[in-house]
């Protein structure tokens, strides 16, 4: 019962008929053996159609080739470094930037004041004093001006220039201490004790007083130089002084500043001519009138005067 199911599909159509027309080549012989073998068919009965599934499978003419895998290369242990695009960002295009428009400079309204005034301490038009002289060296230094040496340029001769700068009168009692110090020196003119005054020039910036040059120095520096005066000179200074003080009394002036810082050495000689100078805080009084206003130098300020009551004995 085992035979006549198995034997001929096997042979035939088999797993061992399978592999072994893989492997080894069937000769022509061989197949129609197997082809008689299997079935007794009559030689003129016709054949019947072959399926392809029925066809063995194609045989290989040659053996197999070796095939060689070849060997994964070794990794890289560093990895090389990843190319970055670098991204250039385009500039952006700079827009034209308006310019501003240039401010108004601010205005402020000044109150009045004696320093912005133009020819207001004079009260009347004069030269400039450059066309007429030549400044040269600083001679001394006081509260309200400068004291310069000045050439006279038509002569060459030689004066002081006393510089007042605008800017320091702030008041209206600083212009007229000004005016009133050039009008008492005009009005002591003559005074052979007494500074003269050349002229008086304004500009811009200042008021200038041209007055004649004393170069003996102060009484104050010659007392220091000595060291001592003998009863006799120190008697002759001191009429000097007193008449000069008494030749300003009589023509109702007070000088209000008397000190030996304020005398002047025409020469440098002994008995050279002494004069008196700075009559800024010098003032026009009439007989018994007394005045209140405390003016002078620390040190030589009189005690009348501090009692904010006192007439021309203040000189004294």
């Amino acid at each position: 019962m085992g035979n006549t199911c198995v034997g001929p599909s096997i042979s035939r159509d088999g797993f061992l008929q399978a592999v072994s027309g893989v492997v080894w080549r069937r000769s022509p012989d061989d197949s129609n053996s197997v082809a008689n073998g299997g079935s007794h068919h009559d030689p003129h009965s016709p054949s019947p159609p072959t399926k392809e599934s029925d066809l063995p499978p194609p045989t290989q003419s040659e053996p197999p080739k070796q095939i060689t895998i070849p060997k994964p290369e070794p990794e890289q242990t560093s990895r090389p470094k990843p190319e970055v695009e670098q991204m250039v960002i385009p500039k952006a295009e700079a827009e034209p930037v308006e310019q501003a428009k240039p401010k108004r400079p601010i205005q402020f309204k000044r109150a009045p004041s004696a320093g912005i005034r133009v020819e207001s301490v004079l009260q009347k038009r004069t030269g400039n004093i450059k066309e007429f002289y030549s400044l040269g060296r600083k001679l001394g230094q006081g509260q309200f001006g400068t004291t310069f040496l000045c050439v006279e340029k038509a002569t060459g001769k030689e004066y002081a220039c006393k510089s007042i700068a605008k800017r320091k009168l702030l008041t209206d009692e600083d212009v007229e201490d000004v005016r009133r110090e050039i009008q008492i020196m005009h009005h002591l003119a003559g005074h052979p004790n007494v500074i003269a005054i050349k002229g008086a020039y304004e500009d811009a910036v200042a008021v200038h007083l041209v007055m004649e040059l004393c170069k003996g120095g102060e009484l104050f520096d010659r007392i220091i130089q000595r060291g001592h005066y003998t009863e006799r000179q120190a008697a002759e200074l001191t009429r000097t002084i007193v008449g000069v003080v008494e030749a300003c009394h009589s023509l109702g002036v007070m000088h209000r500043d008397l000190k030996p810082e304020n005398f002047l050495f025409v020469g440098q000689e002994e008995n050279s001519l002494l004069k008196t100078i700075d009559f800024g805080l010098s003032i026009f009084f009439k007989p018994g009138e007394k005045f209140t206003d405390v003016v002078g130098s620390p040190y030589y300020v009189a005690p009348e005067v501090l009692r904010k009551h006192y007439g021309p004995e203040a000189d004294v």
